[in-house]
């Protein structure tokens, strides 16, 4: 009987060791073919299209993309993004220490290669076990993608409205244009929504939006002409 039981838990044991495996060398495939290859779909996108939010998308490269918008949305979101490797410690501290005294308003400290790591890769939630997928995942893609990879795919997948999926569908949605073609100020307006975009609406602009985005121009101004920005958003 303890041979049989001992012969079983090895067959077991071998059997999700081999799974691992397979899912190991699965997902750093994917990792490594999102390189060059948009995502097809990602869990965001479904649940918005399964919950009848809709899913209006349109990828896009970067050179299809006006040099506004990339200087917005990392006046907005991540100013740092060029000189950390995926995670921004002082932030972090300082957003546990918030979030320590105040339960009740949680603050987040999520770099755009955190955002996209779980905007590509995982779901949303506040959960450790997502938590911890998103620094492998964060990790991985810093390693493998590049920072221009990571901000291009930020600006084709992030939620900038309530089914609105990236900078081309929210340029058309907005204000009826490509996304090479929106000004500084549209530009703003929309990374000035991307903390909560189905809340904080462009359109109808929304009293949020209307008194961050005249301070992510200002900021946009004190960013443009350091040089590692450049390299990013020309």
């Amino acid at each position: 009987m303890a041979t049989k039981t001992t012969g079983l838990g090895i067959r077991i044991w071998r059997f999700f060791k081999r799974l691992f495996l397979i899912l190991f060398f699965l997902q750093l495939f994917y990792i490594l073919l999102l390189k060059w290859v948009d995502p097809p779909i990602t869990i965001t996108q479904l649940a918005s299209w399964i919950s009848g939010h809709g899913m209006k998308r349109n990828y896009v490269g970067m050179k299809q993309i006006s040099s506004y918008p990339k200087l917005a949305v990392l006046a907005a979101e991540d100013q740092l993004f060029p000189d950390h490797g995926g995670f921004d410690w002082k932030s972090i501290e300082k957003a546990m220490a918030h979030n320590e005294k105040n339960p009740q308003k949680v603050k987040g400290a999520s770099t755009i290669s955190q955002q996209v790591a779980k905007n590509v890769f995982l779901w949303q939630g506040r959960s450790w076990i997502r938590k911890g997928f998103e620094v492998y995942f964060t990790f991985m893609i810093e390693l493998v993608w590049g920072k221009k990879r990571i901000l291009e795919m930020y600006l084709n997948v992030s939620e900038m409205g309530t089914g609105v999926f990236g900078i081309e569908a929210a340029a058309k949605k907005y204000f009826k244009k490509t996304s090479k073609k929106l000004t500084r100020q549209q530009s703003a307006m929309i990374a000035a929504s991307l903390r909560n975009p189905k809340r904080y609406t462009v359109k109808p602009l929304s009293k949020y939006i209307s008194i961050r985005y005249p301070w992510v121009l200002r900021q946009m101004l004190a960013l443009q002409n350091d040089p590692d920005i450049q390299k990013l958003i020309q």
